[in-house]
C-alpha cells in the first residue's frame, strides 16, 4: 500500500462506541488525509465499531443517520449502492464504502489478509450454504435464498437446506443463516475468500458477548463477515441480501463490493474483514 494511502489517526482507549462529534473529528482527519481517486477505506482496528447506534462503517460511508436512532426497529435510508453497477463508488456516487480489519489479534489480521490474497490464485470446488432455520425471527432472508444448483464453468453449487447447522463441510465459500450463535464453526473448512453471516440482533458488538460476534466468523476461517450493532428487528433490507451477494461476489466483485451491493438499508451493520478478496475476479 503506497505511503500515501495511509492516514494515521488517535482513538483513545479504543473505546466501543464514538459520539457524534468524536467520530466527525475522526471522519475530517481521514477524509482531509486522501485523495479524490481514492474509492474506498479499510478502518485497521477493531473499534470503535458504532457511533451511536450507526456502525462506523456506514457511518464512514454514507455519513450518520440519527434518525435511525431514535427509532432504532424502524426502517432504514436506502443506500444508492444497492445492487449497482458501480465499480467506483466515490467518482459514481460520492460515496467511499468502508470495511474494517479488526486487530485486536495480529495473528487474526495477517490471517484473515492472507486469505483474500490466496482467494486469487487457483478456481477450486466451492459451495454456498443457505440455512433455513426453525428461528423464525431470524429467517426472514429465506425467502430470498436461492435454489439448490450447480453452477459448471465456475466449479461452484448452491445448497440451500433446511437445517439449524452444517458439520464437517470442507468447501465453503458462502454461509447465510439466521441464528443467534452458529454451532460447529470449528468442524468446518472456510475456502480462501469466504463470506459468512448470521441474521442476528447484535452481531455486529464485536466484542460483546450476548449473541455471537461476526468476529468468531473471521476466527472460524472466513475472509468476511457482517453484523449489526444496534437493534434492527429482523428487517431483511438491514442484512446482506442473499442472491445480490452471490451474483456480485460470484461476477468477480471483491468481499468489499458484494457485502455493500447487498446491502439496501445499511445504517445498522458493521461490514468486517480482507476487502480486496476476489476467488472469481477474471484472470487477465
Amino acid at each position: 500500500i503506497p505511503e500515501k494511502n495511509v492516514v494515521h489517526v488517535r482513538i483513545p482507549h479504543s473505546p466501543r462506541k464514538l459520539g457524534v462529534a468524536e467520530f466527525n473529528a475522526l471522519k475530517q482527519q481521514i477524509e482531509a488525509g486522501i485523495g479524490p481517486e481514492i474509492q474506498a477505506i479499510v478502518l485497521v482496528w477493531t473499534a470503535p465499531y458504532a457511533v451511536e447506534c450507526n456502525s462506523i462503517t456506514a457511518a464512514l460511508t454514507l455519513g450518520f443517520d440519527a434518525a435511525q436512532c431514535r427509532k432504532t426497529c424502524a426502517p432504514g435510508k436506502p443506500s444508492p449502492y444497492f445492487n449497482s453497477n458501480s465499480r467506483r463508488p466515490y467518482s459514481d456516487l460520492g460515496i467511499r464504502i468502508a470495511m474494517m480489519l479488526p486487530t485486536d489479534s495480529i495473528e487474526r489480521a495477517k490471517s484473515v489478509i492472507n486469505r483474500g490474497v490466496l482467494s486469487e490464485f487457483r478456481l477450486q470446488p466451492a459451495s454456498a450454504y443457505f440455512l433455513v432455520t426453525a428461528d423464525l425471527d431470524r429467517n426472514t432472508r429465506a425467502q430470498f435464498f436461492p435454489p439448490s444448483m450447480k453452477i459448471p464453468p465456475l466449479k461452484f453449487r448452491v445448497k440451500t437446506l433446511r437445517a439449524n447447522k452444517i458439520t464437517g463441510k470442507q468447501d465453503i465459500m458462502i454461509y447465510q443463516t439466521g441464528l443467534p450463535s452458529v454451532p460447529d464453526l470449528d468442524t468446518l473448512r472456510f475456502l480462501p475468500g469466504a463470506l459468512a453471516d448470521h441474521l442476528t440482533s447484535s452481531g455486529g458488538d464485536l466484542l460483546g458477548t450476548q449473541q455471537m460476534s461476526s468476529l468468531r466468523w473471521l476466527d472460524a476461517g472466513a475472509t468476511a463477515s457482517y453484523g449489526t450493532v444496534s437493534e434492527p428487528c429482523n428487517h431483511w433490507q438491514k442484512f446482506p441480501h442473499p442472491q445480490v451477494l452471490l451474483k456480485r461476489y460470484l461476477a468477480g466483485e471483491t468481499a468489499i463490493e458484494a457485502y455493500w451491493k447487498s446491502l439496501a438499508w445499511p445504517a445498522q451493520g458493521v461490514v468486517i474483514g480482507e476487502p480486496l478478496a476476489a476467488p472469481y475476479r477474471r484472470k487477465k
